[in-house]
């Protein structure tokens, strides 16, 4: 063979029909519909009938909209880890679900009708808002699907189903049966633009400044003070009090003092009229600084309760009360008091008798109940009217801007204000029996957290905190789209509302809709065979008109989610949403199932940060650098936005944007790169007949030992759901073990040894079970690039159809040698070596040297056995050992010594040995004539 370019054709070069690019945007779309039109889903759960269950239940976004990468973030999380589970032997059914009442789509179509929408009937509103959330169920089922999570999404749920409906009336029915449900007025978190409560978690915070105010309110009692002072005027004496709400004074009915707070009598400003003010002594320096004042007394705070005062343009006075709350870290340590603006206040209203005071109506305008200059103003008017009053009557001691985080309506963007409304609430601290135990839900609640894992670690402490501070839950909301509050009113005003009165709603609901309450009859929803406690008569029943917080339906989820699948199970395995559900869905979820059955509805707890741009800041849809989840996807495929989100720490928020993700393609090519690379050698391996015993001392034990390695590291990860670790771990042996150490080093016997030969046999054996180790661990992650991949795959006859349906890989058992971190030491040096000599005297090629390595007696009975795989490790033409007292390797460039071999591109001694091939090296002559 004397033309040496015919050499190439003798080359064992790869070959796959798997694709030299990965247009994804074009393939994952096919091989959706493929996995679509086989039935995946139900494949995967008939293979895994008997085994044991793993629930993960799927807490329900809104039904509002386009996904956004929010949405890829949470459901891409939840889809790795339940196929993970699948392939680590689980049977793991997944719904998807929908959060589809309340005050999101509502506000979507209040903006879409404008003020013909208060002109409709609520019949008529509910309608349109139904259509809105079936449009986007439909839209974003799409979308998920599309990203490649896998689950029933021909039987979701949705909150709006008559069925969920009843379902949740029947856990509201047992809080009812627990006497956890009140009614009262109660100050609550009010949208003014919404006009209806709030619960915690529908508040978002934001920054905010508002007046600060530092007002004089006068002793109306100067005879507690008299005689303690020579005062030419006792009455000028005042108590100062601080907020940052002017526009709650008119409702201010009391002052709070701390009982064990010292308060200093400060005389200050006009020595003729000796004015003097009450404030915490701690704060008088920070108040008055450098202006003139003199403090004349310091006293116990339990010695100015019960002082009197008189409000400064209202003409009613207030008494001084004990409140253990008082600090004295800002403000004046006297704390002005309205018992129907805070919950606080509240608290000492309810503690002492004074009444719910609240002159401010649902649209944030003050009633007729408030001064004449003050009615029909905004709160948000009212406080420079109010100041302006302050400073007229010569009480207003000190005004500032005060910026703090202030809570917003999450909706509208609005802030909210404090109002008493009479409210529906599930008590947090009255006792009950449920399990034969009895106890409060907030003590339930607390104490449950002991029993459930979270991830991460801090969720516990921040669940636990809100636990302890959170108010009574006022589940009742002023607007038209959402599950009625099932409760009844005689001509009276007495509500009816029992266990029996709930569960006929709860039948008719599930018949009908919960649209049934505003159409039909009490009667008719109460059925012909209820049974009316004394005093009601059908007849003379009016209906509740306020519908029920969104998070008590979706909290209740796991009622009719698990309860009633008989593929599923309560309390799950998991919960895994957003950190913000601490105070959500995790939260009242809990709240539920704990107020019903006494008990927790999930096993562990996974929360995930947000997405944000590249600095840190929020992300919002008007930046430049707004990720759009459907259009990245359209751009890049939904393995890479898969494998994105598997690749960052989801524990803290995560940074992204366009050029992030498109950045992050040269990691995703990265790998399948090797994959390629993996499948073209093993085009002709068939595992079942050509697999051979792999030596361990040798290279080839090597990659074994590293990938087993790699299967325990990569499962342990995806068990403790690590998966940025297992992202991690995947890309670097991938990037280092495959293509710079083995793959590298294996080129020339795959290339250039016989087809069938032991040693190129051997090293297909391993890079087949590589082969397979990469895609299943892939597979949760990148499900499209795995799946096609596991096509091209050489499979025994027990293979499956989609790598969906094969099991994790198990680590063959390839013991560690001591050897091999000697032997990659010698590696590192010869690689410097050879570097060096690239750029001293132009040696381009490695396999123009020859390694030599120096070897003592122990080191060279372990090495020798390793042969060819010494010049190999370097990629080198030849190699030598020579013995010595130290381990050490030398690199010689043999350009002027050997010759060329003319297939292999190699150096070697024996270049020209074989006379019908002087052009080739003794292995590959031989090579050529079997061929």
């Amino acid at each position: 063979m004397s033309d040496t370019k015919s050499y190439k054709d003798t080359l064992n070069l790869p070959k796959t029909d798997f694709p030299m690019k990965a247009a994804l945007v074009t393939r994952e779309p096919q091989r959706l519909a493929n996995w679509q039109e086989h039935g995946l889903y139900d494949a995967l759960m008939a293979a895994r009938e008997d085994a044991d269950l793993f629930v993960l239940h799927d807490g329900p976004p809104f039904a509002n909209g386009d996904i956004h990468l929010g949405h890829v973030v949470n459901k891409v999380l939840k889809d790795v880890v339940l196929r993970y589970k699948s392939m680590a032997g689980f049977k793991t059914p997944y719904v998807p679900g929908w959060d589809c009442h309340g005050l999101p789509i509502e506000h979507k179509i209040q903006q879409k009708l404008g003020p013909k929408l208060r002109e409709m009937s609520k019949p008529d509103v509910r309608k349109l808002c139904h259509e809105h959330a079936q449009k986007f169920i439909d839209i974003q089922s799409k979308q998920f699907q599309r990203l490649g999570i896998l689950g029933d999404w021909a039987n979701p749920y949705a909150t709006m189903a008559p069925a969920y409906e009843a379902s949740t009336l029947e856990v509201f029915a047992k809080f009812v049966e627990h006497g956890l449900v009140y009614k009262q007025l109660k100050p609550v978190a009010w949208s003014i633009e919404n006009r209806t409560a709030l619960a915690d978690a529908e508040l978002e915070y934001a920054d905010r400044t508002d007046p600060s105010v530092y007002v004089e309110f006068a002793v109306a009692n100067p005879g507690a003070v008299k005689g303690q002072f020579e005062l030419r005027d006792p009455a000028s004496v005042s108590l100062m009090i601080w907020t940052t709400t002017p526009w709650t004074l008119p409702a201010n009915l009391a002052i709070a003092a701390g009982p064990s707070v010292e308060y200093a009598f400060v005389k200050f400003d006009d020595e003729a009229k000796g004015r003097i003010t009450i404030v915490a002594a701690d704060l008088v320096t920070k108040l008055f600084g450098e202006r003139e004042h003199t403090v004349l007394k310091t006293v116990p705070g339990e010695q100015i309760v019960g002082m009197e005062y008189r409000h400064p343009f209202v003409g009613r006075t207030g008494k001084v009360w004990a409140a253990e709350y008082v600090t004295t870290t800002e403000g004046t340590g006297l704390v002005h008091t309205a018992p129907g603006h805070g919950e606080e206040d509240y608290g000492l209203g309810r503690q002492v008798g004074l009444d719910v005071y609240c002159p401010v109506q649902p649209n944030g305008r003050f009633d007729s109940t408030a001064p004449n200059w003050l009615t029909g103003l905004s709160v948000w008017e009212a406080n420079d009217a109010i100041i302006d009053k302050l400073d007229e009557l010569a009480v207003l001691f000190k005004k500032t801007d005060y910026p703090h985080s202030y809570p917003h309506d999450w909706r509208s963007k609005t802030p909210i204000i404090y109002r008493a409304a009479e409210q529906w609430f599930i008590a947090l601290d009255k006792p009950y029996t449920v399990g034969g135990k009895t106890a409060t839900l907030r003590e339930r609640a607390l104490e449950s957290l002991d029993a459930v894992r979270f991830f991460p670690d801090w969720g516990k402490a921040r669940l636990r905190g809100m636990l302890e501070n959170r108010p009574d839950w006022c589940v009742s909301r002023q607007r038209a789209w959402g599950l009625p509050i099932p409760v009844f009113y005689g001509d009276d005003g007495k509500p009816l509302l029992t266990v029996d009165s709930v569960k006929a709603v709860s039948k008719a609901f599930a018949q009908r809709g919960s649209d049934a309450w505003f159409t039909d009859e009490p009667k008719d929803l109460l059925g012909g065979s209820f049974r009316y406690p004394p005093g009601f008569a059908a007849e003379k029943l009016t209906k509740e008109t306020d519908i029920f917080d969104v998070w008590f339906e979706s909290g209740s989820s796991w009622r009719r989610v698990l309860g009633d699948n008989n593929d599923l199970r309560w309390p799950a395995d998991l919960y895994l949403e957003g950190s913000d559900q601490h105070r959500g869905w995790f939260q009242l979820s809990m709240l539920c199932c704990l107020g019903a059955f006494g008990m927790p509805p999930f096993d562990a707890i996974l929360t995930h940060g947000f997405t944000v741009k590249p600095d840190g800041t929020k992300m919002s849809k008007s930046d430049k650098e707004y990720v759009t989840a459907t259009q990245e996807i359209d751009r890049h495929g939904a393995d890479l936005l898969r494998l994105w989100t598997c690749s960052v720490d989801y524990q803290g928020d995560m940074a992204v944007s366009p050029k992030v993700l498109a950045d992050f393609g040269d990691r995703y090519r990265k790998i399948r790169n090797t994959l390629r690379f993996l499948l073209g050698n093993v085009s002709d391996f068939d595992p079942a007949t050509d697999a051979v015993d792999v030596a361990p001392d040798s290279l080839d034990g090597w990659f074994a030992w590293k990938i087993d390695e790699l299967i325990r590291e990569i499962t342990a990860a995806y068990e403790s759901y690590k998966t940025h670790r297992a992202f991690a771990l995947l890309y670097d042996f991938c990037n280092v073990t495959v293509s710079t150490i083995y793959g590298n080093a294996m080129k020339d016997r795959l290339y250039c040894e016989a087809p069938d030969s032991p040693l190129r046999r051997r090293c297909q054996t391993v890079l087949r079970r590589a082969l397979e180790a990469v895609t299943t661990l892939l597979a949760p992650m990148a499900i499209y690039t795995a799946d096609e991949v596991w096509e091209f795959t050489p499979k025994t006859p027990d293979g499956q159809w989609s790598v969906h349906l094969a099991a994790l890989p198990k680590a063959a058992g390839m013991a560690q040698r001591d050897e091999w971190a000697t032997l990659m030491r010698l590696r590192d040096d010869a690689l410097g070596q050879l570097e060096k000599l690239k750029a001293d005297v132009g040696l381009n090629k490695s396999t123009d040297a020859e390694v030599r390595y120096t070897l003592t007696a122990e080191t060279r009975r372990w090495l020798e056995p390793y042969g060819v795989d010494l010049a190999d490790l370097v990629a080198a033409g030849s190699c030598g050992i020579v013995d010595g007292d130290v381990d050490t390797v030398q690199v010689i460039d043999r350009r002027e010594d050997y010759a060329l071999c003319a297939r292999s591109r190699k150096r070697t001694p024996d270049v020209g040995s074989d006379p019908e091939h002087p052009e080739l090296s003794a292995r590959d002559a031989a090579v050529v004539k079997s061929l």
